[in-house]
């Protein structure tokens, strides 16, 4: 039995029962690990770095408004197998092509990651000798992309390298900052700091400039992923196996025995109390896996706003042109001298490097999952030739764009498109999983309290950008 859907039907199957903890968890690191690239470590430092403890009561609204929606993504591919474009191409055609199209103009400019680790490294080596502080940064940023390019292309299977070194980077980091803030210095600021969380310190330390409407956007909107990136979720939870998505094969990966990665086709679970109680557990694990990404987010963000107040604050240093990943160094150099500076540099680059690592690695599978959706006549050829395609075609494009601005203004732009998008696509996720599913299968519409959660995350961000709108015209 099949229900006929906007493209091919979505067929009834039994729900895979739940893989365990330990193999289904990772989705969520690299979540977290991603969101680490900006959030973390330039912008929220930045803020709190120039304008104290003024608009850090903002901090974990900001982080928790995201959390509603990028458990909805997941949601949809979990109870389909489908992406969340795929169910983009099923509400319309039309408008996923526009959303697409807008998608690519937000990422012409993610090499702004790599050239920020390179301000880093740059530091680091000073090297080469006879380069400017930009010319360095520049030269380690295309160092990164062209190391990252060759795990992407020899790797068997993509996204382990992925998840294994983005968890990797990630955890050093927090383990570092957790000793970082220990430190007296720090630690002495722990009580005005946690009152400024709750209730706004006015009036601000330092006069509001105007200019800095946008960093504080970015701020807020990308507190975890924000932007496009949230939608790489689907992806990762689709390449672990996660729910439906275990019918399905990898785009990286020879087919074993498994389904090949069809885009237009998904899967629905028969109504059964077996497929419930299997449902049930894989929805869990989903709640569990969001919280890691965005909790640990949160604690990681909380952390280096702490040492920004302490350490960047009083003496007016910001995260700023060819240092935006520099100054923080501070945040190690302060427990561990030479040798914490030295270190933070290193991981500070790792840090912001695998965002390009992951951005590339995503763009280049939702990319060959839409070409896939919408034109037929890309299917002659495998998903795994239009993969590698797109990598070599993002490569080059950032390779280029890199060169166009200095890494902080790269990183905003492609923030202010991707916020124009998720004010568009959160309410195409809101119809997919609250609409569109149900009427194939009622047991499926989610909870009063998910839908409460998801419409308060959408008119969330509608207001935000109508307060970036009046910031811009004021």
């Amino acid at each position: 039995m099949q229900y006929s859907g906007l493209t091919k039907p979505l067929s009834l199957k039994p729900f895979p029962q739940f893989s365990g903890w330990i193999k289904a968890l990772g989705p969520g690191l690299i979540w977290m690990a991603l969101a680490q690239g900006s959030g973390e470590l330039i912008w929220w430092p930045y803020i709190v770095a120039k304008y104290g403890l003024g608009f850090l009561f903002l901090l974990i609204p900001a982080c928790l408004l995201q959390f509603p929606l990028n458990y909805e993504i997941g949601r949809y591919t979990v109870l389909t197998g489908e992406t969340i474009w795929q169910g983009f191409i099923r509400l319309n055609r039309f408008f996923a092509f526009f959303l697409w199209l807008l998608m690519i103009l937000s990422f012409l400019w993610f090499g702004g990651f790599a050239s920020a680790g390179g301000t880093a490294l740059a530091a680091l080596t000073h090297f080469p000798s006879n380069f400017s502080p930009r010319g360095q940064s520049l030269f380690w940023g295309l160092c990164t992309m062209i190391l990252f390019f060759s795990a992407l292309t020899f790797s068997k299977v993509v996204y382990n390298i992925v998840e294994k070194f983005m968890t990797l980077v990630a955890f050093i980091t927090l383990l570092g900052l957790t000793f970082s803030i220990s430190h007296p210095q720090v630690s002495q600021k722990i009580p005005e700091f946690s009152s400024a969380l709750f209730i706004p310190e006015w009036p601000m330390d330092r006069i509001w400039e105007p200019k800095d409407a946008t960093k504080l956007l970015t701020a807020i909107t990308f507190a975890g992923l924000g932007g496009f990136w949230t939608l790489f979720y689907s992806y990762w939870l689709r390449e672990k196996g996660t729910g439906m998505s275990r019918y399905f094969g990898r785009i990286t990966s020879p087919i074993t025995g498994k389904l090949e990665v069809i885009p237009e086709t998904g899967f629905i679970p028969e109504d059964t109390l077996e497929n419930r109680r299997n449902i049930k557990q894989w929805l869990s694990f989903l709640f569990v896996d969001c919280s890691i990404g965005v909790v640990g987010n949160l604690i990681t963000t909380l952390f280096t706003c702490l040492l920004a107040y302490a350490l960047l604050f009083p003496e007016n240093i910001l995260p700023k042109e060819w240092e935006i990943a520099v100054v923080q160094a501070k945040f190690f150099e302060i427990s561990w001298g030479s040798f914490g500076r030295i270190l933070f540099l290193v991981i500070s680059a790792a840090f912001l490097s695998d965002t390009w690592l992951a951005t590339a690695d995503a763009v280049s599978r939702v990319n060959t999952d839409i070409v896939y959706g919408l034109f037929p006549r890309a299917r002659s050829r495998t998903p795994r030739f239009w993969y590698y395609c797109f990598l070599v075609i993002a490569t080059a494009i950032t390779s280029i764009t890199i060169f166009l601005n200095q890494p902080g203004a790269l990183i905003i732009t492609s923030a202010v498109i991707g916020f124009a998008g998720t004010v568009i696509f959160s309410v195409a996720v809101l119809i997919l999983n609250h609409f569109y599913l149900p009427k194939f299968c009622s047991f499926l519409k989610p909870k009063k309290i998910v839908s409460f959660s998801m419409l308060f995350s959408v008119a969330a961000y509608f207001i935000l950008m109508i307060l970036y709108i009046s910031f811009q015209n004021s």
